[in-house]
């Protein structure tokens, strides 16, 4: 194809599969006149009160613990103080009052990072400030006993109410994937490993670059796409963070939507920052497209060796190895990057009866460190 090149001996031995797309933000092979699917009303509505959540928790800052969606739908604040609730009640949100105050509660989750980066954490596998039970919720596998996670588990529990413990089945692994499949957008390294395309993007200077997750970049390889060459590692970040860029090379259309797998595409039309109880879905290149719901956010995830990430957020999408990277939206608006999920014999818990807990780093972030803004639809 016109401004593509093939991608030499860097890619020799990689089994070549083929599968539907993964990303249409990426257009070398997207029809432009595909139309973008529109949204119901209650997606609209669910949008709105997203906006309004990100502006009460970045007005009110540190007086608020965490907001969230309950089952009815309603946007719910939680907070600490009398005070607070009145401001929360005042911008239309309804208030819920819990014991302990987010500063309180961070300097708990704090700790807690420190051990596991300093040390272990063992099989426990994710902490984060939780604004439903306004504790924090650590999460642990069923049947760990090994020292190492009592130790951790021992110092959470010294904190008293403020920890909230859960026991669950499978075991916490990044998803991205080995001679993975070939196909629609997913991007393939040059190491031999194969992860999703999130979401296209432009640098202040003007430079296409798409954003995918940071343990995919991890080691700067070169990237391709159906054997043509899309570009290099621009930059990368994991553990800690797990989020990356790769420049894109001319000859590539990006465009600011995502393959909705068998339907219309879903057209970008901004960002929004992960709201408890808020419709999220994914599209990777081996589950798809797969929907949830966020269960926390600010979640501290265990992937071992570690390897220790901060503020991911969790939903209960399906989520496999190959999936890595992929875009995660709420309604039309980017929510996130796929990081990886907590799986039963490399499968989705919900295969097994369970409830899929599933990782993925917010978008806001990882444009914020990247200089770059969203290729929108």
């Amino acid at each position: 194809m016109s401004g593509r090149f093939r991608v030499g001996a860097a890619l020799t031995g990689i089994v070549v599969l083929t599968t539907a797309g993964l990303i249409a933000a990426n257009g070398a092979q997207a029809d432009p006149k595909v139309g973008a699917v529109k949204l119901p009303d209650h997606a609209l509505v669910q949008d709105q009160q997203l906006l309004q959540a990100s502006s009460l928790e970045s007005k009110l800052g540190s007086r608020v613990v965490g907001s969230y969606f309950d089952n009815s739908g309603d946007l719910i604040v939680a907070v600490s103080d009398q005070a607070t609730a009145a401001a929360v009640r005042a911008a239309g949100a309804i208030p819920k009052l819990v014991r302990y105050t987010a500063t309180e509660l961070n300097s708990v989750q704090g700790e807690l990072d420190h051990l596991a980066i300093g040390s272990s954490a063992g099989q426990v596998k994710s902490w984060y400030v939780d604004p439903v039970t306004g504790t924090v919720v650590v999460t642990v596998a069923s049947g760990a006993r090994d020292l190492i996670t009592q130790r951790f588990l021992r110092a959470a529990e010294q904190n008293g109410a403020k920890v909230t413990v859960r026991r669950t089945e499978g075991k916490v692994t990044l998803t991205d994937g080995e001679f993975g499949l070939l196909g629609g957008l997913q991007v393939d390294k040059n190491t031999g490993y194969t992860c999703s395309l999130g979401f296209n993007a432009t640098t202040g200077e003007g430079q296409h670059i798409f954003l995918t997750a940071g343990h995919c970049t991890s080691g700067k390889p070169s990237w391709s796409r159906n054997g043509y060459v899309l570009g290099n590692t621009r930059t990368s970040s994991f553990p800690g963070n797990d989020f990356g860029t790769v420049s894109v090379i001319d000859g590539w259309d990006p465009q600011g939507r995502v393959e909705r797998w068998g339907s219309d595409d879903i057209v970008v039309r901004g960002v929004a920052s992960p709201t408890v109880g808020s419709e999220v879905c994914k599209s990777g290149k081996s589950t798809k497209w797969t929907c949830g719901r966020i269960v926390a956010r600010n979640v501290t995830v265990n992937y071992g060796n570690n390897r220790v990430v901060k503020g991911l957020f969790q939903h209960t999408a399906c989520v496999e190895a190959g999936d890595s990277g992929g875009a995660n939206m709420s309604g039309d608006y980017a929510q996130g990057i796929t990081s990886g999920a907590a799986l039963i014999s490399g499968e989705c818990q919900a295969k097994y009866g369970q409830q899929n807990e599933s990782y993925s780093q917010p978008i806001g972030e990882a444009l914020s460190a990247s200089g770059a803004s969203l290729v929108l639809g």
